[in-house]
């Protein structure tokens, strides 16, 4: 079943597409992923932890999905986690989890805009990636963040070979904008075989 969403994901274009796509996995997402081996959002919420060891830090969970990030996020130690997605039936499975103290859909509520610095790191796991949110979210997520903030986040294989993506984090690093603390290539979906791995970054913002 996973392979299925997978390849849809992977075709189609546009919030509106993929948020049907997400709606439509939501019900089995949780047990289709988790079945590939899924370790990315474990292995994000350790390398947070390693740089923000203050678990009472607030955190914004990015592309929440169904909330498996934010369960390991909370399970590596962090109670303060808000969550917003694209996808209202992945937030529905997220909001079950019980991790969260605040949840969104992404692009629904004008009032909840986002001040830089409210956050103390902002997550991104599994999401800035083909199939997923465009490399432009990068640039957005990087106006939420104020001098001293973290922004932990993973690239998957696919989007590893294709030379913009570190290359972004590159500029921002070159450009004195951010400080590069983390970067790890590790497992993503370890049963899958091909481009089942990924890497994560926490980067600290600088200006």
């Amino acid at each position: 079943m996973a392979d299925t969403f997978l390849s849809k994901i992977f075709s189609v274009e546009g919030n509106d597409a993929m948020r049907e796509v997400y709606d439509e996995w939501a019900s089995s997402y949780d047990k289709d992923i988790l079945e590939t081996g899924y370790a990315t959002p474990v292995r994000v919420a350790a390398a947070l932890k390693s740089q923000l060891p203050d678990t009472y830090g607030q955190i914004l969970d990015f592309g929440c999905g169904t909330g498996l990030s934010g369960q390991a996020l909370s399970e590596a130690g962090f109670s303060k986690i808000d969550g917003v997605d694209l996808s209202p039936e992945m937030l529905r499975a997220a909001r079950e989890k019980g991790v969260y103290r605040d949840l969104w859909a992404a692009g629904d509520d004008a009032a909840r805009e986002i001040v830089p610095g409210q956050y103390d790191a902002i997550t991104a796991i599994g999401v800035i990636s083909y199939g997923a949110a465009p490399l432009s979210v990068f640039d957005d997520i990087f106006k939420w963040l104020a001098p001293g903030n973290l922004f932990a986040f993973s690239f998957n294989d696919q989007s590893l070979e294709d030379g913009r993506y570190e290359a972004k984090v590159n500029d921002y690093i070159s450009a004195g904008r951010a400080e590069l603390l983390v970067s790890e290539y590790g497992p993503h979906l370890t049963k899958l075989g091909v481009n089942s791995g990924s890497k994560v970054f926490v980067l600290k913002c600088l200006s």
